[in-house]
């Protein structure tokens, strides 16, 4: 019998297979970065080929380091960076251009115009969400507005749109031969078109946006078998059982099954998710409404999101734009190296404020500075900016849910820092839990496929698998606290306002 199952993760910096046995825990990785494609100012995109070649390059490297073969493997999971859009021939299996990446704001004109007929609002009662650029509706309709015949082949059928999971899993179980064209529901609450009620796309969205219905996916739930890997895969014949964006499948890997419990990760950017169960929360305080999961034929759960655009991408853009470190573990070292942040502050606006305060008009600032300041400062600014944007997101989670979190489960790369670990603790006021496994979203993945095949029995399986690694408890006294929440909230008023008609 196959012991182990494989989840692929398809981010937004790096792609990765990474396989895990029945108790969750990581049996080997394969991980590849690709290119961050930046045109201009605003604009964010990634080679949707190189991906799919990262893609079963990794699964190569996680099979090989494991010594593990495809009858090893009991099914393939799943997880992406959600609202990055693809746009492709489906004749030739080529993308008519790059994947638009999530943080990309070049469709600011398409949100006004849209927006001049109702607001930002306008479609939100539905779909959960404000129309903004963060989306991947915006991004698809660029394309067709924009790349030279995608419009005459989009209306002619021969074209298809998805996000990174309908592209990895299209090209996985045989491409323009007789690829699956699927997402879930969760990767379809992110586009802008998927009401969420029926759990199916909107013609009258779709028709606002002008992108023709034949372009899109089917929705499907997150935990069923979707297809096959085709043959010429390493991992051929074996099941694709489980597909959830990101940061539901970072909450579903965390064991936050039920309404009330939440998690925060830490990665490109930073998402923290609040559990409402079966019921739909339309947030009064900037959040989203999100579908949580949906396990085949079971209820929809569902979720209030805050998103972040830039948390650990700040740390990249210290070490690839401004070479103040040169890896990522050395922002801690910088940063310990002085006593505080010396009155500095980053707001990291690169793609305008997300929540709560959806400003696209906003743009990154660094204030407080003196001749004090040096790049220890700057390091040490950079990481706590990572914690107050999520205190700003968990009181508007508060506020919503009326009742306030006791504590917060983390995960995500920048888990493993402690210093930022412990400011985060200190600046919630709440204990700060990070899990043994602190790979949640391949883990989240990985369970969503491996319920759809009977290789874990129920969530009582995989809840018992839960285990706490470490526990920051807060120690700032509450005036330090406060003060230094209200230089932050003066700091982020400062990068409000800076694009208008001749800015960008």
């Amino acid at each position: 019998m196959s012991e182990y199952i494989i989840a692929i993760d398809q981010g937004t910096t790096s792609s990765r297979a990474i396989i895990f046995d029945r108790s969750g825990s990581i049996i080997s990785v394969g991980q590849k970065e690709h290119e961050q494609i930046m045109p201009q100012a605003g604009w964010v995109e990634h080679d949707a080929l190189e991906i799919w070649r990262n893609v079963q390059e990794v699964i190569g490297i996680a099979l090989g380091r494991a010594d593990l073969t495809r009858h090893d493997i009991s099914a393939i999971g799943i997880t992406n960076q959600r609202e990055t859009a693809v746009v492709w021939n489906r004749k030739t299996g080529k993308p008519v251009y790059n994947a638009i990446v999530w943080q990309d704001t070049r469709t600011q004109d398409i949100v006004d115009r849209l927006a001049a007929d109702g607001g930002t609002d306008r479609f939100k009662d539905i779909v959960g969400l404000p129309l903004a650029t963060y989306f991947s509706g915006t991004k698809v309709a660029w394309i067709l507005e924009n790349v030279e015949g995608a419009r005459e082949a989009a209306d002619a059928g021969d074209l298809l749109f998805g996000t990174t999971d309908s592209w990895v899993i299209w090209n996985l179980t045989g491409g323009s031969e007789h690829g699956v064209h699927v997402t879930d529901v969760t990767n379809a609450s992110r586009t802008l078109f998927m009401d969420l009620q029926t759990l199916e796309w909107r013609d009258d969205i779709l028709e606002a946006f002008g992108v023709p219905r034949s372009m899109l996916p089917e929705i499907k739930s997150s935990s069923e078998v979707y297809g096959t890997a085709e043959d010429s895969s390493l991992l051929r014949e074996t099941p694709i059982a489980g597909i959830l964006g990101d940061q539901q499948a970072a909450t579903f890997g965390q064991a936050a099954f039920t309404a009330g419990e939440s998690k925060n990760t830490y990665g490109t950017g930073c998402f923290l998710i609040f559990n409402t169960g079966e019921e739909i929360i339309h947030s009064k305080n900037g959040l989203l409404t999100t579908v949580g999961y949906k396990l085949g034929d079971g209820p929809t759960h569902y979720a209030l999101e805050g998103s972040i655009a830039v948390t650990g991408s700040l740390i990249q853009w210290l070490r690839d734009q401004l070479g103040i470190i040169s890896d990522a573990p050395e922002v801690e070292q910088l940063a310990d190296s002085v006593p505080d942040n010396g009155g500095v502050y980053i707001v990291p606006a690169f793609s305008g404020l997300y929540a709560p305060y959806w400003r696209p008009d906003a743009r990154g600032a660094i204030v407080g500075l003196t001749r004090y300041a040096n790049k220890g400062h700057l390091s040490r600014a950079a990481l706590e900016a990572v914690a107050y944007q999520t205190r700003d997101v968990l009181d508007a989670v508060n506020a919503d849910a009326g009742v306030d979190l006791t504590e917060l489960k983390v995960d995500g790369g920048m888990v493993a820092n402690d210093m930022l670990m412990q400011f985060q603790a200190d600046i919630l006021g709440v204990p700060v839990v990070r899990p043994v496994v602190a790979e949640t979203t391949a883990l989240g993945a990985a369970y969503a496929a491996g319920l759809a095949v009977g290789f874990w029995s129920g969530l009582d399986d995989l809840s018992a698998n839960w285990q706490e690694d470490r526990r920051w408890e807060p120690e700032l006294d509450s005036a330090e606290q406060e003060r230094l929440l209200r230089q932050w909230r003066k700091a982020v008023t400062k990068s409000m306002d800076w694009v208008d008609e001749d800015v960008r």
